[in-house]
């Protein structure tokens, strides 16, 4: 992606370079900012957004159909399920009839390379509200509330506790690209994809920060900023559900594993959580819990990559 964003296509982290996630983060800081003292601007005044969704949500649908609106724009909730997909309508169909009524769409999806055929098929910007291989614009609310607890500075350490997984990717992607140091705790057999790990060494290297990725939670905690987890089974891997429990059992975030932390780590998850399962109730009704700061900064880092994708 060109560092000029305007009519690009947001579909992973990965076209992002680092000062496009700097531009991203640094505006919706300040959005965040004219939102509270009363001064948001409309720059999607007179324009159009589909948010097509082949999978529940609360956070993205509400944060995104509440981020347009304060920008100026409109909103329309397209189920899977209202269309003809499930009859065989080309995915290319669809993002070119959606590109002639509206001047953005906001795809989640089960599959990454239905984004994908969307994009290209699309004449306007589609951004990826989720798919089974990126989560781009949780990373970026994730970035946003790093910086907001822990100050901008170079290594940060933040330590991952869970399955390698679209947010893995995401995260990896976004943090060792902006000099962040990430530690991967994750059983065997659930590593991030290779060629993310490759990337994200890489982009490490050049960046000055650290990457690894361990088979032991501690060995990922121990003097850790941040920790973070997700769940252990996303949406459309239920069959799996058996098999996960077993495979990640010693991998709950709970107050013993953040005690191994500094003692002024945030605990973070992207939500929803399954209490109990991947992170202690404990840990989540913690002081050191962020999970809702993270969760309100969606809205605003969704609102500036609208802005820099969609805004005048």
């Amino acid at each position: 992606m060109a560092s000029n964003l305007k009519g690009q296509d947001l579909i992973s982290v990965n076209s992002l370079s680092a000062d496009d996630i700097q531009r991203i983060i640094a505006l919706a800081g300040r959005q965040k900012r004219d939102l509270k003292a009363g001064k948001a601007k409309p720059v999607l005044a007179g324009k159009a957004f589909v948010l097509y969704f082949e999978k529940p949500s609360l956070r993205t649908r509400v944060s995104f159909q509440v981020g347009i609106a304060q920008l100026g724009g409109t909103s329309l909730y397209l189920s899977s399920e209202d269309t003809h997909a499930s009859r065989g309508e080309p995915m290319e169909d669809t993002g070119r009839v959606l590109s002639r009524y509206a001047q953005g769409i906001i795809y989640r999806a089960y599959r990454h390379e239905l984004v994908q055929l969307m994009a290209d098929a699309a004449s306007v910007p589609v951004i990826n509200a989720l798919s089974d291989f990126s989560h781009p614009c949780q990373a970026m609310a994730d970035l946003l509330t790093i910086y907001e607890k822990k100050g901008k500075k170079k290594h940060i350490k933040v330590a991952y506790v869970g399955d390698g997984n679209n947010v893995a990717h995401s995260l990896i992607y976004t943090l060792t690209r902006v000099g962040i140091d990430l530690v991967i705790a994750v059983p065997k057999g659930y590593d991030p994809d290779t060629a993310v790990v490759s990337r994200g060494r890489r982009d490490a290297a050049a960046a000055g920060s650290e990457f690894q990725i361990v088979r032991r939670p501690a060995d990922a905690v121990r003097d850790a900023d941040v920790v973070y987890t997700d769940v252990w089974v996303s949406m459309g891997m239920e069959k799996e559900e058996a098999q996960r429990r077993r495979a990640f059992k010693g991998f709950i975030v709970t107050p013993e594993l953040m005690a191994l932390a500094k003692p002024d780590a945030i605990f973070m998850h992207d939500l929803p959580a399954h209490r109990g399962e991947e992170v202690h109730e404990a840990v989540m009704e913690s002081k050191q819990s962020v999970i809702f700061d993270q969760a309100e900064n969606r809205l605003h880092a969704q609102k500036a990559i609208l802005t820099l994708l969609c805004g005048d």
